[in-house]
């Protein structure tokens, strides 16, 4: 494998971390709970598994889950975004004020519930998952609201992260004047897409961080039966007005594009050694992309650096979050079994 970083630069990004402004993370939110136990005996009420449960938790989810990766990375962050007026929101806001993460970035609505989401598991596989949520759009009142919380905060953070799970939040309307009015304040935006939000919703934002999936869906939409990862990005990175572009292709790793470097784009393998549970891998590799970027990597070294994190957190159960020790932990495996990382 070539050298992409070396430790003393690997250290040394990761030394800017804590001197950045905070990042703006915003979209859907809610909670993850995990339950968990084992399974014995099949029910003789019906033909399922009786789960005898041994542990429960609950943990921030979607877009909360960038934050708290944010925070663990020693990155400072707002999280902007809607709850419902219920007792779901303030198990979220205490939950986020248990990481000393802000709420002040939170808009409450009546017309609909914090998203909730129960995965249901044993030691070998996921039983099942339990949503409580909807999906409709956010009122006008409500997308008012957001936005003035956005415009309040965003002229001290250093950059944006768009976290879209097509839960209703992130609107048309919406991000259209989000991302004008950053476009104008010249902040630095990257967003993390929803599978099924038009893609030219995102017209104007610098970076886009699709999965290979979610690039062949976007193309499609646009008119283009590409599925070559090369030309998708071409696709992607013209029709948006994008200035660069990371699709991830799981355990093939990532393909990268960068307008202001003007070369192929570049696939960087991915360096994942373990795998026990992918969920919340995407929230870490666009907090790290994206905290990497602000304290001066390329987008070769940006990636590398999300890579390394996602190593991390794939290795671990439920969504999960990476810290600096982990991160260099994991980088001195890596220089151990790729002596050319030195």
């Amino acid at each position: 494998m070539e050298p992409i970083v070396s430790r003393e630069r690997f250290i040394h990004l990761m030394d800017q971390f804590t001197a950045l402004d905070p990042i703006l993370v915003v979209g859907d939110v809610g909670i993850d709970k995990y339950t968990y136990g084992e399974v014995k005996r099949i029910s003789p009420e019906a033909p399922v598994p009786v789960l005898e449960v041994t542990k429960e938790w609950l943990k921030l989810g979607l877009a909360a889950n960038i934050s708290h990766n944010l925070k663990t990375l020693d990155v400072k962050s707002t999280l902007c975004g809607v709850v419902g007026n219920d007792n779901h929101a303030s198990i979220f806001e205490t939950l986020l004020e248990d990481e000393n993460l802000h709420t002040w970035g939170l808009v409450r609505s009546s017309d609909r519930p914090t998203i909730f989401k129960e995965r249901v598991t044993t030691n070998t596989q996921q039983i099942c998952r339990i949503d409580y949520e909807s999906t409709d759009e956010i009122t006008k009142d409500t997308e008012q609201k957001l936005f003035s919380r956005l415009t309040e905060f965003g002229a001290k953070h250093s950059a944006i992260i768009i976290e879209d799970y097509a839960k209703g939040t992130l609107t048309k309307e919406l991000l259209e004047k989000m991302i004008a009015h950053f476009k104008e304040q010249k902040k630095f935006m990257a967003v993390d897409p929803g599978r099924s939000t038009p893609p030219l919703y995102y017209k104007g934002v610098d970076l886009l961080k699709p999965n290979l999936s979610e690039a062949k869906t976007m193309v499609a939409s646009l008119g283009y039966k590409d599925k070559d990862v090369a030309k998708m990005a071409d696709i992607l990175m013209d029709k948006l007005d994008l200035s660069k572009i990371i699709i991830t292709l799981g355990a093939e790793g990532m393909a990268i594009l960068d307008r202001a470097i003007h070369a192929p784009i570049k696939v960087i393998p991915t360096l994942a050694t373990e795998v026990f549970d992918v969920s919340g891998a995407g929230d870490t590799a666009i907090s790290l992309i994206v905290s990497s970027l602000m304290s001066g990597a390329t987008l070769v070294e940006a990636s590398f650096m999300a890579n390394c994190g996602s190593g991390v957190v794939v290795g671990k159960k439920g969504t999960a979050t990476v810290n600096k020790i982990e991160m260099l932990e994991f980088f001195d495996r890596l220089q151990q079994k790729w002596p050319s990382l030195n």
